[in-house]
């Protein structure tokens, strides 16, 4: 596929898609300069069944599910091999695997499972993984180096990180947590949606700034719960977002909701979304101990899975 791709689709379930939403924070910041250049590319995701007009143009289709039998991708990857379309798989086994393996496809193996508990928790390893096929693909410039520094800062940091998730969890303890961002990193309000709902079991939404101003801060007008926001400040963002900030807690102080602001630490891009997902990761993990619940089965999508079987 070198040189080939000006666009990849990544076709994968829950975790095993977000490598592009990291993908779409990270690489802007080094790679893309103008939509015409030629070093930049679309990323697109595909969570369905089929694939979507994209996956047909020039584009590396990435398929991604760590056990390789999430039946959506399986389909997508099915699709994939019949239009003999470019591709790289990227499972710890399963159907995925022994597809690549039939059918001649380049493939990177995860970790077993007893090495990550839950798929959930590869994130990291995820994005490395799809990070070092794009390099490996000639699609960007290898970042070892960075990607190396940035994991020792964070293990460094590590307890910090624990004890603001501990905090977190506190403040959120009760109610329902509502994640908000700046638009740049909208995608890690999102994953600490997903977070708070896969490890603490309890619902929680997220949106972004500047856009939630014009709807959904008036849907706390006459609200039907109890909610706690939680803002992801980003302090180089638009002044005029960081403002937003400000006034909306206030607004929403008035009408009863309090906020946790969690600053987006700096110290190079990598660190900013990896230590700030860390914190979200305690913060959920916190909760769940708060609730008594265990964090690490997903019982409901068991439950799914067996009844679409039958």
């Amino acid at each position: 596929v070198e040189g080939t791709c000006k666009a990849i689709e990544i076709s994968g379930m829950g975790g095993w898609a977000l490598p592009g939403n990291l993908l779409g924070i990270y690489l802007p910041n080094i790679f893309f300069k103008d939509s015409a250049t030629e070093n930049s590319f679309g990323i697109y995701q595909n969570r369905n069944y089929s694939l979507p007009p994209e996956a047909f143009d020039n584009c590396l289709n990435i398929i991604s599910s760590y056990s390789g039998n999430t039946e959506e991708t399986v389909s997508s990857f099915e699709e994939v091999l019949e239009k003999k379309l470019p591709c790289v798989g990227i499972a710890a086994g399963g159907k995925v695997v022994e597809m690549c393996q039939s059918n001649n496809v380049p493939f990177v193996l995860m970790p077993p499972p007893e090495k990550i508990l839950q798929p959930r928790m590869a994130l990291a390893c995820n994005f490395a993984a799809v990070f070092q096929v794009l390099a490996n693909s000639g699609m960007i410039e290898e970042k070892k180096k960075e990607f190396e520094e940035a994991a020792s800062k964070l293990k460094e940091n590590s307890q910090s990180f624990e004890e603001q998730g501990k905090k977190i969890a506190e403040e959120v303890a009760g109610k329902t947590p509502v994640v908000y961002s700046s638009t740049r990193f909208k995608s890690l309000a999102l994953i600490w949606k997903i977070m708070f709902n896969e490890n603490a079991k309890t619902p929680a939404f997220w949106n972004f700034f500047p856009e939630l101003n014009h709807n959904e801060m008036i849907g706390f007008t006459k609200p039907q719960g109890k909610f706690h926001l939680v803002v992801l400040r980003d302090k180089n963002t638009h002044p005029r977002n960081l403002k937003r900030f400000e006034i909306t807690s206030g607004i929403l102080k008035n009408y009863g909701f309090d906020s946790t602001i969690v600053d987006i630490p700096e110290n190079g891009m990598l660190y900013r979304i990896f230590s700030t997902l860390q914190i979200g990761c305690w913060a959920s993990y916190y909760l769940a101990l708060k609730y008594e619940i265990d964090p690490t089965p997903v019982d409901m999508v068991e439950e799914l899975k067996v009844a679409l079987t039958k």
